[in-house]
């Protein structure tokens, strides 16, 4: 997965954890668990506050 993959990086954040609430994560921790998810494997330094707002928009609908 690459930052670009914002749908998909919110379905595998919302599968791992369908219980938290994602506004109460900091960008910090947004990024950190990311980076974490098993098939992340881009650049961590290219994500920025646009593609972490992006990815917890989307984050939020998988929950709706």
């Amino acid at each position: 997965m690459k930052w670009t993959d914002t749908q998909r990086i919110a379905e595998e954040l919302y599968d791992a954890d369908p219980d938290l609430d994602p506004l109460t994560l900091s960008f910090v921790k947004l990024h950190e668990m990311i980076c974490r998810l098993d098939g992340f494997d881009d650049d961590p330094e290219k994500s920025n506050e646009h593609i972490l707002e992006a990815i917890l928009s989307a984050w939020l609908n998988e929950r709706d």
